[in-house]
């Protein structure tokens, strides 16, 4: 079967404002390491004035994924809220200058467009900051169903779980996507997510809402509560139609209804920045998946988008992923 786009993204339209710094900038902040917070406009702005010199560069979970598999030369398309202000602007320009089809109206008033304060320690580990603005305020009048019938695959990102219209508008694409006989995949996001839709997130699954979920270690742990890998894994297994586990430095599991398919991380010379890890893995496995590749050659795809990813600072592929996934013999 073919279709139009190989995947759509539902998500947070923001820009990342990416900066490095010490440990102790966290500690003065009050920053929980390793986090996404969601901030008000007043703490954006002492963030920004606190906070050393910084890069803008179009960001978001999910926009991220649909970048990555747009590298991969997949047919990619997002859905997403901005202000028709400057950042709304640069958003719209970066993500369509990617090849990716975007379409959503921008908003004419309300709160700007989304930003993410993204502190990077030394040892690569990034700490977020979210104001989401306008990007919480996608509706379901924003998801068009006929482009979500023509793709393989709609994924749905967990951040954007919190505004109750965004909901919706998830729901709306789900139900769209299955009328039309189209996969659904959710990303957890974050383990402060999880916690805060854990009732709703195991509905999603169980009820057949979401066929595919990603979560990494601490999402999974956060899930099921509890601290056993094992046990958690087992529970995604019966709940999950299909589920990718990223691990790090340990690979990814892929729990199908044949058992666990382990694929091994990618070595990387030096972790400067884990922004984005997940979103690439992602784009690397759905964009494998909505080509047909088995699971674990949709998940070394994952694992080879992340690594690249890592590699530099910002949460958006640098390298030609296509060109890289041809010299470590994957097709793309």
């Amino acid at each position: 079967m073919t279709f139009r786009y190989d995947v759509l993204g539902l998500g947070n339209a923001i820009v990342d404002v990416l900066s490095r710094c010490e440990e102790d900038f966290l500690t003065a902040q009050a920053m929980t390491k390793g986090a996404m917070t969601l901030i008000d406009e007043t703490r954006a702005e002492a963030i920004y004035a606190a906070m050393g010199p910084a890069i803008e560069v179009s960001g978001g979970s999910a926009a991220n994924t649909i970048a990555g598999i747009a590298a991969l030369g997949g047919r990619a398309a997002f859905a997403g809220k901005v202000k028709a202000d400057g950042l709304g602007a640069t958003f719209r320009h970066d993500i369509r200058s990617l090849g990716v089809a975007f379409d959503t109206p921008a908003a004419a008033d309300g709160p700007a467009t989304a930003r993410c304060f993204i502190l990077v320690t030394p040892d690569g580990q990034r700490t977020m900051n979210t104001y989401l603005g306008a990007a919480q305020d996608l509706a379901p009048g924003d998801i068009d169903r006929d482009t979500v019938a023509a793709s393989a695959v709609t994924y749905l990102e967990g951040y954007l779980w919190d505004p109750p219209n965004a909901k919706e508008a998830f729901r709306a694409a789900a139900a769209y996507a299955h009328e039309a006989k189209r996969h659904v995949a959710l990303t957890l996001s974050d383990a402060f997510c999880v916690d805060r839709w854990r009732d709703e997130f195991l509905h999603l699954l169980r009820s057949g809402t979401v066929d595919i979920v990603f979560a990494n270690e601490a999402e999974l742990h956060a899930l099921y509560q509890t601290a056993d890998f094992a046990t958690a894994l087992a529970a995604i297994r019966q709940d999950a139609r299909l589920a990718v586990v990223t691990r790090s430095e340990k690979g990814a599991l892929v729990m199908n209804a044949a058992g666990p398919v382990e694929v091994p991380a990618m070595p990387v010379e030096r972790v400067v920045d884990t922004t984005g890890a997940g979103d690439l893995f992602a784009a690397g496995f759905l964009h494998g998946f909505a080509r047909g590749f088995d699971h674990a050659t949709a998940a070394r795809l994952g694992a080879m988008a992340a690594a690249e990813v890592i590699s530099h600072m910002g949460a958006r592929p640098e390298a030609n992923l296509q060109a890289l996934a041809a010299e470590n013999g994957l097709p793309a």
